[in-house]
């Protein structure tokens, strides 16, 4: 009678049965990613539609240009160079706007791809900055349409001289406006970058109101390199961008104070 064999060992496991096992979970990842960013493209399609049915492309620009058309002299209007422009331009201010207004739509799929690999200090850490950073972001493009537009083209046209007629082109005003939006938009973000810099350690909390006075030329400095050559649009950007260091001192010391990590806070050696 023969003695049945003992049961054989099982063998290890090798590095292409590992990566079989984690290739999955990638793979749900990247189908997660999909599915997160179809979701944010049908939300930009979707207030696309509606903004083409109302108010309308046309509708958009004259929106748009109505800070500039408001300080034009009397008869004249804004122009178009190319053949093309007077279709193509509308399009892109249309996309632009849908992509503004679903912003928190998209943002909102990015958080949901992100927080579950998140701790839960990292979630206070994050989702903060997110909202807080797209609200300044709104609120620069806001100051600069409602309140910067007409100081800075009214100013422009008492310099301008009697003898030129204005007729500014549609492509040159569109770049004009997304740079100004742009600048006063990123400008705004002050207050987010200041809490970034002080909750990473890269500039310790108590030096910040040190970094005063360089702030104050470093400001001015990049709003007369981005802004147009006139000294109330440099001002217009420039002083914000001092008052909101102040206020990001602020919420960088309240920030700090609420999203201390489990590493921030040591243990109290035992006593004996």
């Amino acid at each position: 009678m023969t003695t049945p064999k003992p049961d054989a060992p099982q063998k290890p496991q090798t590095g292409q049965d590992e990566l079989a096992d984690s290739e999955q979970p990638f793979v749900e990842h990247l189908m997660e990613l999909r599915d997160r960013l179809i979701k944010s493209i049908v939300a930009v399609a979707i207030v696309a539609l509606v903004l083409a049915l109302y108010p309308g492309p046309s509708r958009l620009y004259d929106l748009l240009a109505a800070p500039l058309v408001a300080h034009l002299p009397h008869g004249s209007t804004m122009i178009a160079t190319s053949v093309i422009s007077p279709f193509m331009v509308p399009i892109k201010i249309l996309l632009m706007t849908a992509f503004l207004i679903a912003l928190p739509a998209v943002l909102y799929q990015a958080w949901a791809f992100i927080a579950p690999g998140l701790y839960a200090h990292e979630k206070r850490l994050v989702l903060p900055l997110v909202i807080s950073s797209t609200i300044l972001f709104f609120t620069g493009v806001a100051f600069c349409y409602f309140l910067v537009f007409g100081r800075v083209f009214a100013f422009i046209q008492r310099f301008a001289p009697r003898s030129i007629t204005a007729a500014p082109d549609i492509e040159a005003y569109l770049s004009f406006v997304l740079t100004m939006f742009l600048a006063f938009g990123l400008a705004f973000e002050v207050p987010v970058a200041v809490v970034v810099l002080a909750r990473l350690g890269i500039v310790p909390l108590e030096k910040l109101p040190k970094f005063r006075s360089y702030f104050i030329v470093l400001a001015f400095v990049i709003a007369a390199i981005i802004t147009p050559p006139d000294a109330v649009s440099m001002l217009s950007l420039a002083i914000p961008m001092c008052l909101l260091y102040e206020a990001g001192i602020w919420a960088a010391r309240a920030f700090i104070r609420h999203t201390q990590t489990p590493n921030d806070t040591q243990e109290q050696p035992a006593q004996d």
